[in-house]
């Protein structure tokens, strides 16, 4: 959908003439940094430094208690409830093209790509406010006590994995994804079975079934401002605040799903895929179908093959479910690779239509006849941005799974039972730059 909404251009990736070196070159750089990190790590780091949620230094009990207020939360879930109603009122009833309506834009653009820095710089923010809980909030006491809140854990992430993968279907396959209409039903239908789901379960359904809360919840994690055990607002190391994330089942899917879906994205770029499966573009979505669940299994049978292949070495821990968390960067660099030119470019229209959202020559903002401006951020930059965030992404990634190894085993024995996992985030480094910049 995204590289439909506004032609070519949508995605304003570089190509590799656009990068400050060779091809080649990020490339190799790349992969030795990654390998030089997991040497860097053995020699420096031969003890668990990282703390989890027991750590970070407290901000100021005012600014705590002004973040945690009753009326703040209120505030702020009233304004994101009226601009969801109206993304969804706009898509649906709306102008019918995608270029000219505000919901298209809103949703697939500021939300979805969004949520990525808001959630690394402040925290699960979704969660915060999440306007399914607000209606959740006026529908529970109706409806009565959640007759099966009780059976919440055991299905624990496996719900969001398939809302993913769903959303994935739609964004990535589906033929109509574009199409207004087709966006104003999603939501519609999305947020009736989330709703259903959460009076069956309790409220606590959506921490472990929407998406997007677990999307951003799980970011979150990387984000410099965090809670320790206690409740108490920290300032924390960032890697602190991803090695306190809890095992659960589905943990590994859902993480495996989000490097699967943007990897997915990427091939779609590739001329390979374009003069191929993809020739007919978005008239069919079968071979996109196949491709996306293709790349699934791909990238789940590498993680899974590499970590369990770490547990037989080591003779400690419980495979996948250890290192799912040292994912979540990485899953993090992807996504920060494929949209930032989408976000600072193609996002420009949720506030050039947000001006005059139904197209009645409305101009609340004196937005309505701008263009966007494709000269923003430089082709140079985009491409430096890619390398940076996926090297970094995969950098923070080996540091996490060290720290979880050294954690579980000790000495040599350590050491030898991360040489699977390094190999696959090799793979995944080289790989990824490849699908983006080749």
């Amino acid at each position: 959908m995204i590289a439909g909404l506004s032609g070519p251009l949508a995605h304003g990736v570089g190509t590799r003439a656009d990068l400050p070196v060779p091809l080649w070159a990020s490339l190799t750089g790349a992969a030795l940094a990654v390998l030089v990190s997991f040497a860097a790590l053995g020699l420096l780091w031969p003890r668990s430094r990282l703390r989890g949620d027991r750590a970070g230094t407290p901000v100021p009990r005012g600014l705590q208690s002004f973040i945690d207020s009753r009326a703040t939360t209120f505030l702020l879930r009233a304004i994101v409830l009226a601009l969801t109603l109206l993304v969804v009122a706009v898509a649906l009833a709306g102008p019918p093209e995608p270029p000219e309506n505000l919901g298209v834009y809103a949703f697939y653009v500021t939300f979805w790509v969004g949520l990525v820095p808001a959630s690394l710089l402040l925290g699960p923010v979704w969660r915060r406010v999440n306007p399914l809980r607000s209606l959740h909030a006026l529908l529970a006491p109706l409806t009565g006590p959640a007759p099966a809140a009780d059976k919440l854990d055991r299905l624990g992430y496996w719900p969001a994995t398939v809302a993913l993968v769903a959303f994935a279907w739609l964004e990535l396959c589906y033929p109509d994804r574009s199409r207004p209409g087709t966006v104003g039903v999603f939501l519609v239908v999305y947020a009736v079975a989330q709703l259903i789901a959460s009076l069956w379960f309790g409220a606590g359904w959506f921490a472990r079934g929407d998406a997007f809360e677990v999307y951003s919840t799980l970011l979150g994690r990387l984000a410099p401002i965090g809670r320790r055990e206690d409740g108490r607002l920290v300032w924390r190391n960032p890697l602190d605040g991803a090695d306190g994330t809890r095992i659960a089942p589905g943990l590994s899917g859902f993480v495996l799903a989000l490097v699967g879906t943007t990897a997915f994205d990427g091939v779609t770029r590739t001329q390979w895929w374009q003069s191929g499966p993809g020739i007919r573009g978005d008239s069919v979505g079968l071979p996109s179908t196949l491709g996306l669940l293709v790349t699934l299994l791909a990238v789940g049978a590498l993680y899974a093959a590499a970590t369990g292949l770490a547990q037989r070495l080591s003779g400690a821990g419980s495979g996948p479910p250890d290192f799912a968390h040292s994912v979540v960067p990485i899953a993090a660099g992807y996504a920060i690779a494929h949209y930032f030119s989408l976000l600072l470019l193609d996002g420009q229209l949720t506030w050039i239509l947000a001006s005059d959202p139904f197209r009645t020559g409305l101009d609340l903002f004196g937005t309505a006849g701008n263009a966007v401006d494709y000269t923003a951020v430089s082709p140079a930059t985009i491409s430096t941005v890619q390398v940076s965030a996926i090297v970094l992404g995969h950098v923070l990634g080996v540091v996490l799974a060290h720290d979880r190894a050294v954690r579980l085993v000790s000495g040599h024995q350590a050491r030898t039972s991360q040489y699977p996992l390094l190999a696959v985030m090799v793979a995944f480094t080289v790989g990824g730059l490849a699908l983006l910049l080749g």
